[in-house]
């Protein structure tokens, strides 16, 4: 007979898909299951890229259900949600859902945020938010409403994060959680608040946009009908890092603690690669700045400086085009043909703006190659190829940049999520960028997700003890540098 254990559950949506999963924990040990996994994805309406989310509220809602048959001998004790950043949904009067939420590609920013530079500077916005300038956030989307003359925003009472939405449509509660709220480009990382003076200037509804909650508030119970349609009773709602890199980081199994000028980096590797440091404090400065950085909120009150990297969105579009032409590959035939084709004989720029959602990755990549005077790949291997050795040596730049700016000797790479599997990438970034590469935990979102459930409920004393546990239970990778000498000299070709 199964021993009863205490299981806390996390609903993890990522852009491309979602799943509910357990973290079963015994007192020593924590033990995943998955229980239900679903496709996510924007869709196209009237020209416009919006999300589902109430195709996505059903989905999560079978997982919950899902957890309570399957679990029925252990007690659920929490759960929470996290997501993407940016992205938002307006409640209208008597909190009506208004519409469906823009995705964060949606076209509809192109070019908002240069005009929102007439209005506030560079400058002027950094030094409130110390946020990454990027089209797709959320002050851009607004602005874009604004001069849109959008009837939603008119109407709107209530501004909700993509996770907020969830947690609200579970339990009632409307809240906005800190480690989300910091990727709007709206948020004050030094006063923990909204930015008055950018709400003001760019008219935006302040009223709309209410006090933020740290990571680890617990939001209450379900609504009762959630709860009877779930079978999930007594179960508490926690928000944890709602941002999904948040999460992600809290899973990083590291014994260091936070500092100022750390020995350690992250990338958490998906979609996206977030590449940063856990520091104690916001990094605010003119080189910050400069080299487009961004300091988002972590758990336990820690800052996130980092930077979005292109990731293997750009190997998934790849893919996507390729089948489209009748050539199915699946991830592992892809290294393995990226492995054959000899090493740096192409790079490219993985962060150039063609390359945010092009119609054709693979020919977007071959051209930006000849515009750069490489060797232009002509196999589908060298594609490949020449996308992970561009990324490696992407990181290589950001970790110099990190170094300038934190001050600290960085000697270990953490690669989290689902990138960590990739083996090719890993040993490619271990010598591009000469620092030992720890790769793993693999489900670094969900952990952290469920991991800081636990501390907040009394479960695991500390965030160092939570990740203690991670490290006892999940397997890591480790990669060391190897023929470093070839990738210095393919770094200077790509500064």
């Amino acid at each position: 007979m199964t021993t009863p254990q205490r299981v806390r559950l996390a609903v993890d949506l990522g852009a491309s898909s979602g799943r509910v999963v357990a973290g079963l924990w015994d007192g020593g040990r924590l033990r995943l299951e998955e229980l239900h996994r679903f496709d996510n994805g924007p869709t196209l309406v009237a020209g416009h890229l919006q999300w589902n989310v109430m195709n996505l509220w059903t989905e999560i809602q079978v997982g919950m259900r899902r957890a309570a048959d399957a679990l029925s001998g252990h007690e659920i004790g929490s759960l929470g949600v996290d997501t993407w950043g940016v992205d938002f949904a307006l409640l209208g009067r008597g909190d009506e859902l208004l519409g469906n939420p823009y995705a964060y590609r949606d076209r509809r920013t192109v070019g908002v945020m240069a005009e929102a530079f007439e209005t506030a500077s560079r400058e002027q916005i950094f030094s409130e938010t110390g946020l990454q300038f990027m089209e797709l956030n959320t002050l851009y989307q607004l602005i874009a409403m604004r001069r849109d003359n959008s009837p939603l925003l008119a109407m709107a009472e209530s501004f909700l994060m993509i996770p907020d939405l969830f947690h609200w449509l579970m339990t009632g509660e409307k809240s906005i959680e800190a480690t989300n709220a910091t990727t709007t480009q709206l948020f004050n990382p030094i006063t923990t608040s909204w930015s008055a003076s950018l709400l003001e200037r760019f008219d935006l509804p302040a009223h709309i946009f209410r006090d933020v909650v740290a990571p680890g508030t617990a939001l209450g119970s379900l609504r009762p009908e959630v709860a009877e349609q779930s079978g999930l009773t007594g179960v508490e709602v926690i928000a944890p890092g709602t941002h999904d890199t948040a999460s992600a980081v809290m899973a990083v199994p590291t014994a260091d603690p936070p500092q100022q000028a750390p020995g350690w980096c992250y990338i958490s590797s998906g979609t996206w690669s977030l590449m940063g440091v856990e520091t104690p404090q916001p990094i605010i400065n003119d080189r910050c700045r400069e080299l487009n950085f961004t300091n988002e909120g972590g758990v336990g009150g820690t800052t996130r400086v980092l930077k979005n990297i292109a990731g293997l969105w750009l190997i998934q579009e790849c893919r996507r085009t390729w089948r489209g032409a009748g050539r199915e590959y699946d991830w592992e035939q892809l290294m393995e043909l990226a492995a054959a084709v000899p090493p740096l004989m192409s790079l490219f720029d993985p962060d150039h703006p063609e390359l945010v959602a092009p119609q054709d990755m693979p020919a977007t990549i071959r051209r930006l190659c000849a515009d750069a005077g490489e060797h232009v790949p002509d196999t589908d291997g060298a594609v490949i190829r020449c996308a992970l050795e561009s990324l490696a040596l992407r990181y290589r730049q950001v970790l110099n940049w990190l170094e300038q700016l934190t001050g600290g000797d960085i000697n270990t790479i953490h690669i989290v999520g689902g990138g960590s599997r990739n083996r090719l990438l890993c040993q490619m970034t271990a010598d591009a960028t000469r620092c030992r590469v720890v790769a793993g935990p693999v489900e670094a979102t969900a952990i952290g997700n469920i991991m800081l459930q636990a501390v907040v409920s009394g479960d695991v004393g500390s965030i160092a003890e939570a990740r203690e546990i991670i490290r006892i239970s999940f397997d890591v990778q480790q990669y060391t540098p190897q023929q470093s000498d070839l990738w210095d000299d393919a770094f200077a070709r790509f500064a």
